[in-house]
This record gives C-alpha cells, structure tokens and sequence, in this order.
C-alpha cells in the first residue's frame, strides 16, 4: 500500500472543510449533518472521520481559519502601510474582506461564527483574542499618527482603535445580508474622511 504523504493529508483536510464551508453558508451549522458533509465532500464517512472527529470540530477549525485571515489582512496592512493615512489602512482591509467575500463568502462565514461564539465559550474567547490582537495592532499605527500630528491626541490610541475596530464587524454583517452594491463606496468615504494627504 503506497504511503500517504502529509501533502495528501492536508488536501483531503482542506477538501473537506470547503465543502463544509459550502454546507455550512447554505445551510447553516445547526441543520447541516454529517451527510451532508460526506456528499458535498464526494469522500466516505471513513475519509471524512479520519480528519475530524465531529462536525464540532470541522466548526471550529472554520471559524479559527476564518478568523486568523481576518486578523492576518488587519495586521499586514497595519504593519506595511504604517505610513498611509488612518482611512487608507482601514480601506485597504474592507477591500481585502469585500474580494474575499465574492470568492469565499469570507463574510457569511463570519457572522455564522460570530452567532455560533454565542453557545460556544471557547470559540467567544477566540474572538475576544482576535479583537484585542486587532485592537493592539490598530493602536500601534494610531499612537504614530498622533505623534506625528496627524492625528488628534485628546483621544487615548485605545480609543480611536476600538472605533475603527468597530467598523469591520458592520462592514461583514451587511456584505454578508447581500448589500454589497451599498458597501462599494465604503472603503472611498474612508479615504477621505482620512485622505493620504493628511498622513503626510
């Protein structure tokens, strides 16, 4: 019997969770079942377990994917763009989030997760996680606008970061309620509410 590589593996792991990922935007968590998985994935049940143990468990592998790329796009753009005005980084990822969303419903994900974290306290305290890492990293950039006088300092760098932070979350929820012709001059409005010219 020929041996299994561990790039087999993680194609049959990731084969899986896209299906999942298709079940789970159509159907939700909840009324998704196994079956439903073992036929979106065209494997066996004996395929499909020997990856996860439970849909749970395909669940929170999601949503911790779903919410490490969330972060990853804050922090890349927050720690290569330093420079850019506050409305440039924060537009930068709501575009990111908006291809994203029209590629791999990045979106739907999302506030499936977010309702799940709900019954779910390991999953409320990844979130919680993410947000403080997003916050943390939002604020760095904050504190360096302010000191360069770009940006106004009466507010703590904690504050201005937990507003913007604000932003993304009601960005997803109405991309994800399919109002993404309405979410296409965001990121724009952003840009000038913070034009690159004031960050010079």
């Amino acid at each position: 019997m020929p041996k299994v590589t561990q790039e087999y593996m993680e194609a049959r792991r990731a084969q899986i969770l896209d299906a999942a990922r298709r079940c789970f935007v159509r159907d939700g968590f909840h009324s998704t079942s196994m079956q439903d998985l073992f036929a979106e994935s065209g494997l066996s049940a004996g395929a499909v377990y020997r990856h996860f143990a439970s849909k749970d468990e395909m669940i929170t592998a999601i949503v911790e994917e779903n919410m490490r790329e969330v972060l990853n796009m804050v922090h890349t753009v927050a720690t290569q763009r330093p420079t850019s005005s506050v409305g440039a980084m924060m537009a930068g990822v709501l575009d990111i989030v908006r291809v994203k969303t029209a590629e791999e419903n990045i979106a739907g994900l999302s506030v499936l997760a977010w309702s799940e974290s709900l019954r779910n306290p390991a999953l409320a305290d990844k979130f919680k996680h993410l947000l403080a890492q997003m916050r943390s990293d939002l604020t760095e950039v904050i504190r360096e606008h302010q000191q360069s006088g770009t940006l106004p300092r009466e507010v703590s760098p904690e504050g201005i970061a937990a507003t913007l932070s604000c932003t993304l979350p009601g960005y997803i929820l109405q991309l994800a309620m399919g109002d993404s012709q309405a979410m296409e001059d965001v990121p724009d409005a952003l840009r000038a509410l913070w034009p690159e010219s004031a960050a010079s």
